[in-house]
């Protein structure tokens, strides 16, 4: 992984040196750039050449060199443009963080045993806790079913886009949503690129439904983050946080339960 990161830093830093001029808010390059630049510096590409722009959205920085020329507030990202097209783009929240000091909600936790005992802490084992624990419905207060995992797709003006797994749902009105999901587990970190192409995804596929995207993060074993986006003047938006810990059933306390109901009342 190390060495992974070194050789990708080098490869989308020349390249970045290539287009950039001071001022530019965006960076167009193509995937022919990596091929090029990754011969021209004697630099071994990966098989999947897709793994050089994921890992720098989701797992590493982007070089320092790069890093340098954004305005204060602000950060480069690499976004899709269309079929094996990218820029590089300034944004005002790259990555996807769960807060520190957020509130808890202890939720029952009715994994199968078998499930619990050979899921990994990795975003199939998080789409599995999800799913079991119907945390999508208790999280947007509507009635949801998983519609497809791992969407793959081809969005208008981006590309080839992948979603985690796509929800539908109703609520009591009857109004009908769509809630693409982005989990990540282990060490890789939610990317609001993967945000901004749900609501593209959504805009071409799911016209008449509502859609809001939701991201989710184990924030350790069995405590789990998730977040609601929604699109606001300035672009992609968090509109709710919510911290989830699936406990036994037996550690669901009296206490924990007047502390649940006066927060229903507070909210009412």
């Amino acid at each position: 992984m190390a060495n992974d990161s070194n050789r990708y830093s080098k490869l989308v830093e020349n390249i970045f040196k290539q287009y950039y001029r001071k001022g530019d808010k965006e960076v167009a390059f193509v995937r022919d750039d990596l091929v090029r630049t990754a011969k021209k510096l004697g630099i071994k590409l990966p098989k999947n050449l897709g793994d050089v722009v994921y890992s720098f959205r989701y797992r590493s920085n982007l070089p320092a060199a790069i890093r340098a020329c954004a305005p204060e507030g602000l950060e480069w990202v690499i976004r899709p443009t269309g079929q094996a097209k990218y820029k590089f783009s300034l944004a005002s929240m790259p990555r996807i963080i769960p807060k520190d000091l957020l509130a808890e909600t202890k939720i029952p936790d009715a994994t199968p045993g078998i499930i619990a005992k050979y899921a990994l802490n990795d975003e199939q084992g998080l789409l599995a806790k999800l799913r079991y624990n119907r945390l999508i419905d208790i999280f947007t207060g509507v009635t949801c079913y998983s519609l497809q995992n791992h969407l793959r797709t081809t969005v208008p003006g981006m590309g080839q886009v992948e979603t985690d797994e796509i929800y539908v749902g109703i609520d009591q009105r009857g109004a009908q949503y769509v809630f693409p999901v982005q989990a990540k587990g282990g060490t890789d970190q939610l990317g609001i690129v993967q945000i901004e192409q749900d609501f593209a995804l959504c805009s071409a596929k799911f016209p008449n439904l509502i859609c809001q995207p939701i991201a989710a993060q184990f924030v350790e074993d069995n405590l789990i983050a998730l977040f609601l986006f929604e699109l606001g003047e300035k672009g992609v938006v968090i509109s709710e946080e919510k911290h989830y810990r699936l406990v036994p059933p037996e550690e669901m306390t009296d206490e924990d339960l007047a502390d649940y109901r006066n927060r229903a009342f507070k909210k009412a």
